[in-house]
């Protein structure tokens, strides 16, 4: 990406030539072309509803509609393409240009030394169109990149769907940040703000980095980025401030009623650094004056027209430009900026700004006096190792003033893990500050508050640790965090580890004397369950504590059968012989001679620890008859491993389910859903509600769950229709894709960053949560097609999530089902596992099915499926 621009589009859908370089275009109308780069394609191409793919034929820099016309450079509806600025290179092209950066340091030595420039937005581009070959050759290393490079050809992607932002102007990033994309923006990031009673700030506001002292006045819609403000300083709105810090000495100047800076509306400031100098230059214009326009025409300066500037303060044009320049004067190319101690150029800047009408005399001899600068001299004299040495400690403060107040009076309620990251940026004395914050810490184990949850409260003392350099006492605190996990659960679902984890046996033996247990004779019990498999369309993740417990959740499954059954189960039976007999369906068995003995935790590799925790969440270890009879429990799973059709939890709601049978207890698939939960985090896996919700409920079903004390669950079931049941059974294939992962390595990393207070994570699940109930309307509507796109965005948010989701296998196989699907997605949380493949009608089904089937490419299984209707 070589341009000012931010373009939003999705990427993952387009199909790009092998071997060749493409720059991503976008149509335009001419008078947004005429301040951009245009690209001249070729009239015969690759052309669909989305996108086109064409040569480039020529490249144009800001041309006139006469340009655009002779260059036919126009399309057919009036506009031309432009240049985003987003160039994709592959294969081949990729190699040489490869090759070239890495035979280019006596380039680079020439350059410097003679300090000239070579552009990747125009000079690397046109190696790759003959056109601008001739204008290429007049270049510094132009011969060298069209050897390098020239060979090859370059074609014009332009994707309709994009959606174009430009930053190359002040006012088109205030146009961005406070207008229709204004929600895409926090306006308070990374700053410390004083209350609203001792400020004037606007709601509008946006405050970057920053920090505000009380009595400072900031106008509607205007930006402050990496600043420290002092008292007595007013804003005006629609205004930009960057990189501005007044000096704690001109504190007091600055409150004095006879001064104070105030920056006009649609104005902008910056500070900068200069080379091998101490003095810092104070920059000013108007929002919309175009450095480059010159005096003669319509320059102007501040928002006013040049020679009314000059007229009122008695500037004479000698004085801004050399009588010997040839070039158009202009703003670019005036000495305007003095460099004069602090104070002094903020007088002048007011001065200058036409905000100073007294002392105009002194105020000219000042500024006549001083050194000044042009914006042209200042582009090769500013600083920037110390601009961004002095940004990068600025941000590390105020981390550190947001770390500290979070920790005191807080809620914990940042992400401490990025404002480490952020304090660390002091290389000397972030550490130091990071120790600090963490002696601060154990006040936090006082607090008794029912709205800081004790896994919070650890994981901020981890991500210390960890800044601190101290890995090993941060990775034996991070158990800490999964335990409080798991006994929140717990106690949200009304059932404490305490009561099966700690009672007695001799509590158990004298409640069996009690009821007269000695004369208990045998009866034989046997309890089969079979539960289908769910396939989850969006919503994942909303369901996994701690969010589950902490927020909002909806999940929209659907119960399956497999090659005409239901895959897992359990048969459950009293034996004569006390203990316990477990089995799978791997023929691993274990006998348990004292069921009592059972306890939490379970070794990672213990193949019957989804059993153990079974017997322990359903209380039947401490039930009367176990002292008279034993239980012999078998399992099965026919469904491959990883599948991601939540079978470890499905197994476990099914074990539960006859457990409690055998107990004659509370079987509904409420209770067993909420002890599976429970069940989850003692295994350690920290699974969510949707799995044994979608495999004990039939059919379709949106679930929302609602935090608090205890977690309520609501099982919504759609009354599906026979059309939309026939119509899903038709186009949805469901695929094995071979790709195996487990889902409690990707659900470790999520729930970490949800503990962290990830903002970008809280944003996608919120979103997943949104798509569910769009696609529950979507389904009730019979709109099959919507639940397609639903669950591409989904697909999408869960990359997001985790990155390693998907993998190219997998991106391979969606590639290929593209064409024939209106969406598709891996089921749970991706890494592998089933696909669900939506295909555009039962014919596209049928042809895609029949392609993975004959391909060798792809050794994927189809299964044979149908709805789970039946309780």
């Amino acid at each position: 990406m070589t341009g000012d621009v931010l373009p939003c589009f999705d990427a993952s859908t387009m199909v790009l030539p092998d071997d060749s370089s493409c720059i991503i275009t976008v149509p335009i109308t001419l008078d947004v072309a005429s301040n951009h780069g245009v690209i001249v394609a070729s009239k015969t191409g690759t052309v669909n509803g989305t996108s086109s793919l064409c040569l480039v034929e020529n490249l144009l820099q800001k041309p006139s509609v006469k340009e655009l016309v002779e260059k036919q450079a126009i399309l057919r509806d009036g506009r031309t393409l432009l240049d985003t600025g987003v160039i994709a290179v592959r294969g081949k092209v990729w190699v040489d240009l490869l090759k070239l950066a890495n035979s280019s340091q006596t380039m680079i030595s020439e350059l410097l030394k003679h300090r000239k420039e070579i552009s990747l937005y125009e000079d690397l581009v046109a190696a790759w169109v003959p056109e601008k070959h001739e204008w290429l050759k007049l270049r510094p290393f132009g011969k060298e990149l069209i050897a390098g490079l020239g060979s090859h050809m370059m074609f014009s992607y332009c994707a309709y769907n994009l959606s174009f932002l430009h930053f190359g102007t002040s006012s088109e990033i205030l146009d961005h940040l406070a207008g229709s994309n204004a929600a895409l923006v926090g306006r308070r990031h990374l700053s410390s703000i004083p209350a609203t009673t001792v400020s004037d700030i606007a709601s509008s506001a946006i405050i970057l980095s920053s920090n505000i002292a009380p009595g400072v006045s900031i106008g509607e819609d205007t930006m402050v980025y990496d600043s420290s403000l002092v008292s007595g300083l007013q804003l005006g709105s629609q205004s930009i401030v960057v990189g501005v810090n007044f000096p704690g000495d001109h504190g007091d100047r600055l409150k004095d009623d006879s001064f104070h800076f105030i920056l006009p509306d649609r104005h902008c400031l910056w500070e900068v650094p200069l080379v091998g100098r101490k003095e810092r230059v104070i920059i000013y214009c108007g929002l919309h004056d175009n450095p480059k326009n010159s005096y003669s025409r319509d320059g102007t300066f501040c928002g006013k027209p040049w020679k009314r500037v000059l007229h009122d303060l008695g500037i004479q044009e000698s004085d801004l430009w050399s009588l010997l320049d040839t070039q158009d004067k202009c703003l670019w190319n005036a000495k305007i900026f003095p460099i004069l101690p602090y104070f002094d150029m903020l007088s002048l800047a007011l001065w200058l700004m036409g905000m100073c009408t007294n002392n105009n005399n002194s105020m000219l001899l000042l500024w006549k006096s001083s050194q000044r600068i042009s914006l042209e001299e200042l582009h090769k004299s500013v600083d920037f190792p110390q601009l961004c040495l002095e940004s990068s400690n600025h941000q590390a403060d105020l981390a550190a003033e947001i770390a500290k107040a979070c920790i005191s009076y807080g809620l914990l309620g940042r992400n401490m893990s990025q404002l480490c990251e952020e304090i660390l940026q002091r290389e000397v004395s972030g550490v130091e500050t990071c120790r600090d914050l963490l002696s601060l810490c154990p006040n936090l184990e006082d607090r008794k508050s029912r709205i800081l949850p004790q896994s919070r409260v650890y994981q901020v003392q981890v991500d210390l640790l960890r800044a601190c350099g101290e890995d090993t006492k941060a990775h034996t605190l991070e158990e800490n965090v999964w335990t409080t996990i798991a006994d929140q659960t717990a106690s949200a679902v009304k059932y404490g580890f305490g009561e099966y984890l700690s009672e007695s046996n001799n509590a158990s033996t004298s409640t069996h004397q009690d009821n007269g247990l000695d004369n208990y004779s045998y009866i034989p019990r046997r309890a089969k369950v079979e539960l289908a498999v769910r396939v989850d369309f969006v919503g994942g993740w909303s369901d996994t504590p701690p969010w589950s417990l902490e927020r909002f959740g909806c999940v929209l499954n659907m119960a399956i059968c497999l090659e005409g059954s239901r895959p897992v189960g359990t048969i459950i039976e009293t034996t004569t012989t006390a203990g316990l007999l477990i089995c799978d369906d791997t023929n691993k068995q274990l006998h348990i001679e004292d069921p009592s003995s059972i306890a939490a935790p379970f070794d990672h590799d213990d193949p019957f620890r989804l059993v153990k925790s079974a017997l322990l969440v359903s209380g039947i270890i401490h039930d009367r008859f176990l002292s008279k009879t034993g239980l012999k429990i078998k399992t099965w799973a026919n469904v491959p491993r990883g599948s991601g059709l939540g079978t470890s939890s499905i197994l476990a709601a099914a074990v539960v389910k006859g457990l409690l049978q055998i107990m004659e207890g509370d079987e509904s698939n409420e209770n067993v859903a909420r002890l599976v939960l429970v069940l989850e985090q003692i295994m350690g896996t920290g699974g969510g509600w949707q799995d044994q919700i979608g495999g004990l409920y039939p059919g379709i079903k949106f679930t929302s769950s609602f935090p608090g004390v205890p977690l309520r669950l609501q099982v919504i079931p759609l009354m599906a229709s026979t059309q939309l049941v026939l119509e899903l059974e038709q186009r949805l294939l469901v695929v094995f894709t071979g790709q195996v992962r487990l889902a409690n390595q990707v659900l470790q990393k999520v729930v970490t960053r949800y503990v962290q207070h990830d903002n970008l994570l809280i944003s996608s699940i919120k979103r997943l949560v949104e798509l569910a109930k769009i696609g529950r309307e979507a389904l009730m509507n019979g709109d099959v097609d919507e639940l397609g796109a639903i669950m591409l965005e989904a697909w999408r948010l869960h990359q997001e999530l985790d990155p390693f989701c998907s993998n190219e296998f997998v991106d391979k196989l969606f590639e290929l089902a593209d064409p024939f699907c209106s969406g598709y997605k891996l089921v749970g949380a991706g890494g592998g596992g089933f696909a669900l493949l939506l295909a555009i009608n039962a014919d596209f089904a049928r042809e895609l099915r029949q392609t993975l089937e004959n391909s060798s490419d792809f050794n994927v299984e189809v299964y044979n499926w149908n709805i789970f209707l039946e309780q």
